[in-house]
């Protein structure tokens, strides 16, 4: 029997991924920055291959074809650009590396970082996760679940500047929404471990 695939069956798969990448923020004069980079390139070669790089352009203001070959020098330097952020989309060539922008760690989305910290600038949704060797630090509304030294490290902390958590947890210890004290809720907290017991208190 001649068995064969349905090609109208084929699926593609998409998944989110989160990954922690280093931040470049170029000041002017570019060259003389580039020059920096140079030397950091001498002290360490290959530091940078192989690993993210996002690009910040906020602190200086490129044309379309300064960035292009700003982009560009830094491939030359083996150097690859993941994103871009800090800069009007119109100011970037369909070639460019993506337009990158901070949103909130939605409903369902998980954010893992095994080896330190983690920090979000948005908020993290009801049903969201953050999961971090290292603290966590969340510069909006924390609504999911934030768990912090997942690999025994009972010194982690977990800050947010809105406390509505579904659970905390460090090291292991952790407290769900309903064992948080109500009267800490929608305020700036903090938690952390005082032996084996959770303590979470306001932010000054």
């Amino acid at each position: 029997m001649d068995v064969r695939a349905d090609p109208t069956r084929q699926l593609v798969r998409l998944r989110g991924r989160s990954y922690v990448a280093f931040v470049f923020s170029p000041v002017v004069p570019i060259v003389e920055w580039l020059a920096e980079i140079d030397a950091t390139l001498a002290r360490s070669p290959g530091y940078f291959v192989g690993k993210p790089i996002v690009l910040d352009l906020a602190a200086v203001d490129l044309s379309g074809a300064a960035i292009a070959h700003l982009v560009g020098s830094l491939n030359e330097r083996n150097i690859r650009v993941l994103g871009i952020e800090g800069v009007d989309e119109e100011r970037l060539a369909a070639n460019m590396p993506p337009l990158l922008t901070d949103s909130p760690v939605r409903s369902g989305q998980s954010i893992v970082f095994m080896e330190g910290d983690v920090t979000v600038l948005g908020s993290v949704g009801s049903g969201a996760e953050i999961v971090a060797g290292g603290s966590i630090h969340i510069y909006g509304t924390l609504r999911g679940r934030a768990m912090a030294g997942v690999n025994g490290n009972s010194s982690a902390r977990i800050y947010c500047q809105k406390i509505e958590a579904e659970l905390l947890a460090i090291d292991g210890y952790y407290q769900t929404a309903e064992e948080i004290d109500v009267s800490l809720r929608n305020r700036p907290a903090q938690a952390w471990l005082e032996g084996d017991t959770m303590k979470i208190t306001p932010l000054n």
